[in-house]
Parts: structure tokens; sequence; C-alpha cells
């Protein structure tokens, strides 16, 4: 009887393991599958640049004086290309929309090039090969603390800085909207990425957006037009997942020496931002740069590259006009 039990148990465990690992199979698969659509639909259409640890994908419109975009958290270039490359050309300038390290069509060797100041580095290191001089520095969320870093830790490459709804004091948890990719482990990280990250991702897809643009609602073209596909790809998360880490790891000594800051700095927050605290991320940065020029917006959210193209370019240009 009691071997009939045993019997019986292991044949529970040996299939409920064996399903196990065909769904697995079967989420790779299609993940893969995925990612494969994604990369056809947006295809690197810019120039590659090989840096120290990796290369950089970057697209550029117009000429003058060089605008440099830098997205944020799970982001990539075309969330500026959305709408704020073809205004700033108009407008008169040289816009820059850089994919950061990992993301995007940029790649990094190796984690350690996740890491905040690591991110800056490479991207100097482009202006500098590119001969790209003293940009305006335009940094959205994680990308405002890159361009931070920037300003921090290569001076001779920035000749200003506007910040938008940026990261400049880490928050004391993570957005809900990034509750998924909020996995400390690199093991565990590449192996979510690989199995259940991509149709989680679909799953949870439209509610992600919500808190991410909140209170405004997420275009409908955002998933083509603002590369939002791009991130169904593991790579993409394994990235995102990374770039999360580096936050608690690099942040707290970059706001401490915002205050070496020579240039101009401004920032362009929307104060129903689902993401950061807005007041909290304003006070960190004029609490160290009282003079900054900061502009806000009631109710607006996170997103304003996309939803307030149009006043972001008039803060843009603004901040321009204060650098070239």
């Amino acid at each position: 009887m009691f071997e009939t039990l045993i019997g019986v148990i292991t044949g529970i465990v040996v299939t409920s393991l064996l399903v196990l690992v065909i769904a697995l199979v079967i989420a790779w698969r299609f993940s893969h599958m995925v990612a494969k659509k994604a990369s056809a639909a947006l295809p690197p259409r810019g120039r590659f640049t090989e840096v120290s640890g990796g290369r950089l994908h970057w697209v550029e419109k117009g000429e003058g004086q060089p605008v440099v975009m830098i997205h944020g958290l799970g982001g990539n270039h075309h969330n500026f290309a959305y709408a704020m490359t073809e205004r700033l050309a108009a407008a008169g300038y040289r816009a820059i929309a850089v994919d950061r390290p990992g993301c995007g069509w940029s790649e990094r060797d190796s984690d350690e090039q996740a890491r905040i100041p690591q991110q800056a580095r490479m991207i100097a290191e482009m202006l500098e090969k590119e001969g790209i001089e003293k940009p305006l520095l335009v940094g959205h969320s994680l990308g405002g603390a890159v361009s931070l870093a920037l300003a921090v830790n290569h001076p001779e490459r920035v000749g200003g800085l506007a910040l938008v709804s940026a990261l400049v004091t880490p928050p004391d948890a993570p957005s809900e909207a990034f509750a998924g990719i909020d996995v400390a482990n690199p093991a565990m990280r590449r192996f979510i990425a690989e199995t259940v990250a991509i149709p989680m991702s679909i799953r949870n897809g439209a509610k992600t957006l919500a808190i991410i643009f909140g209170p405004d609602p997420a275009p409908d073209d955002f998933r083509v037009r603002g590369g939002g596909l791009l991130s169904m790809r593991p790579d993409a998360f394994y990235a995102a997942a990374t770039d999360l880490t580096a936050v608690g790891r690099d942040m707290h000594l970059i706001t401490a020496r915002i205050g070496e800051i020579k240039v101009p700095v401004g920032m362009f927050y929307g104060m129903a931002d689902r993401i950061l605290s807005a007041p909290e991320q304003i006070d960190a940065l004029t609490a160290a740069l009282p003079d900054a020029d900061v502009e806000t917006m009631d109710d607006r959210g996170h997103m304003p590259p996309v939803i307030e193209p149009e006043r972001l370019e008039d803060f843009v240009v603004r901040m321009a006009g204060k650098v070239f």
C-alpha cells in the first residue's frame, strides 16, 4: 500500500515537471517568435558607433546646434522620434536620439555597462568619436539620470541639461509599472526574460501603459511609432531589469554631486506623474541647483515627449537658448 502511494506521488511529480518543462519550452519559442517579428517591424535605421563596452545606435535629423536625447527605462530612441526629433529639426537644431547601451538597437558587452556612470561614459565616448560638441542633453526619466552622470563625470562633453520627468534621486520603491522587472538576481532575470516575460508583458501591456502614461491615455500608435514593440524581446526585458538594479546602486552618489554642475540646467515635469514623484525629484534638483529652470504641468503624466511635444519643444528651445 505504502509503495503504491509513493509510486502515485512520484508519477504526479514527474508528470507535473514534464508539463512545466513543455510549458517553458512553448513560452521560449513564443517569446523568440514575438521578438523576431518586433525586430522586423522596427529595424535599426540609424548609425552605429563602436565604443568601449559595446556599440551605440543613434538617429539624427536636421542641421544646426546639437540636441542629444536620451530615453528612459525600458524605452528606446523611438520615444523621442515619435514627435520630438522632427520638431527640433524643423526648429533649426541637429536632433539626435540615442538608444541607451543595451536598449533599442544599442549593445553592451556585460551587465557592468548597465551601471549609470558606465552608460554615461559610453555616450560621452560616442559624442567624442562623432565630433558632437557640447550638446544640450535632453534626458527623459532614467535618461535624465544618465544625463546628470554625464554632466558630473564628463563636463567637457555637455553644454546643458534639459531634464524631462527625470530621475534625480532614487525613489523608495520602483513604480508598480516596473514590478515585473524588479529582479535582482542576474540568472533569474535571464530565465524570466527567456520564458515568461514576453507572454506576461503582452497580457499586462495595457495596464502597464496606463500607469506609464497616466493620467494621459497612451496613443494607439505608440507600440510602433513610439517603439513599444521593441520591448517585446527577451534581451529588452533583461536590459530593463538590469538597468533598474543600477538605480539603487548608483543614484545616491550621482545625486550627491549634482551641485558640481556648472552648465545651464532645466527640468520639465508633469505633476500627475505616476512613475516618479514630481515634487520629490524637483526638490532634489533645486536643493542642489536653486537656479535651475523648472517648468511643470499640473495635469500631465510621465511621457511629455509623446503627449506634450509642442510644449516640450518650447522648453527645449528655451534651454538651448541658454547654451548656444
